[in-house]
């Protein structure tokens, strides 16, 4: 294990220098032991421990700070077989909504509703301790195809032939969180107090092998819940999806890597993926363009890039700053549910960075492949 002395390289890819707090953060990141590469990409904002919006190479330890809670949350996509007027009328879009209401809870379904998953199943794999497997076989059962709160989202979007598609923004529910708080319980302190795990222990094999469980959830999840709308669009509208055009990336992970030559574990907090031609999905905020992406295989970036727009205001700013009226400005041509507004002001495009800055400022890292608008939104607050 490398030791703390040098700090560790630190690579950027941003619209605009990083504010005090966020540069103070990145550094004391780049001085922790073992960290001996840091990308910093253009969604970069503030949080705990850990920015959202960076990668992280170390040779021999693992942060499980630095992959975050939500273990596996990503997006995925994918073509509905039908164009824009299909969602061009307020009657045929309250419908949706409803449908969207009745077969996607926000935080758990009933015991009776549960899906029936290989990953939701109680004991189909084994996580490393009693207490998560019990917490899998209740939370993990009702929480699985369940979307989320806060920026998890279900979008409708149209491209710019006027093709809709699906995006659905969520990750491990409950059991992500539960897999971080288990595993920092038995993790050391850095010498800049984040803590860690030897990778090549009982402890930090456990850590991984509870990782990819929640990766296989949080991929179910997602698949689950685009499989009920798309039941939804077929009840309602007659409309099927064109299932060869399914995209899906995690953007909170760990994985060992080859990283020029050298095999190190990667770690992203916000960061998806981006190797050569690697596809790769960039939400903006609820009422701004979203994108499909290829990555260019940049090494400096540790093969990531941006896994969305990033936040200019924290949670509790944008409830003071963001006004329910300003919402609904910001949000005239989407679709959603004005009875959330209150709810939502805190994902009010305005509290988030100009996404169209944040795709130049990492054109060295991907390749735009498609530019969609947002049409209808669906969120839990």
């Amino acid at each position: 294990m490398m030791r703390a002395g040098q700090p560790a390289p630190i690579d950027m890819w941003v619209a605009d220098p990083p504010d005090a707090d966020v540069a103070k953060a990145l550094e004391r990141l780049a001085r922790t032991d073992d960290i001996v590469r840091l990308a910093v990409m253009p969604d970069v904002h503030l949080a705990k421990d850990v920015c959202v919006g960076v990668a992280l190479a170390t040779e021999s330890l693992l942060f499980p700070s630095a992959v975050g809670g939500d273990i596996g949350c990503g997006m995925a996509a994918i073509r509905l077989n039908c164009d824009g007027d299909v969602l061009s009328d307020e009657r045929s879009v309250g419908q949706l909504l409803s449908q969207l209401y009745a077969r996607i809870p926000i935080t758990k379904h009933s015991a009776t509703g549960a899906h029936d998953s290989e990953q939701g199943r109680p004991n189909e794999r084994n996580l490393s301790h009693g207490s998560l497997e019990k917490r899998k076989s209740r939370d993990g059962v009702l929480q699985l195809g369940t979307l989320g709160r806060g920026n998890h989202f279900i979008e409708f979007q149209v491209d710019e032939s006027d093709a809709v598609w699906l995006m659905v923004h969520s990750g491990s529910r409950a059991m992500g969180q539960a897999i971080q708080a288990h595993h920092l319980k038995n993790a050391t302190p850095s010498s800049t107090g984040l803590r860690y795990l030897v990778a090549h222990s009982a402890g930090g094999e456990a850590y991984l092998n509870d990782v990819r469980w929640a990766l296989d959830y949080a991929s179910a999840n997602r698949e689950a819940m685009v499989d009920a709308v798309v039941e939804i669009m077929k009840h309602e509208h007659g409309v099927d999806a064109d299932r060869t055009s399914f995209i899906s990336c995690h953007h909170n992970f760990v994985d060992r890597e080859d990283i020029d030559g050298r095999s190190l574990w990667v770690h992203r907090k916000g960061a998806i993926s981006a190797r050569a031609g690697e596809p790769g999905l960039v939400p903006g905020s609820m009422g701004t363009p979203s994108f499909h992406v290829r990555g260019r295989g940049c090494d400096r970036s540790l093969f990531s890039s941006s896994h969305g727009a990033g936040r200019v205001m924290s949670r509790s700013v944008a409830r003071r700053s963001i006004s329910v009226k300003a919402l609904k400005r910001q949000m005239t041509h989407v679709w959603f549910d004005h009875r959330m507004a209150r709810r939502l002001v805190d994902e009010a495009p305005s509290a988030y960075k100009d996404i169209s800055a944040v795709m130049r400022a990492q054109n060295p890292l991907t390749r735009i492949v498609r530019k969609l608008r947002p049409v209808l939104s669906f969120k839990g607050g």
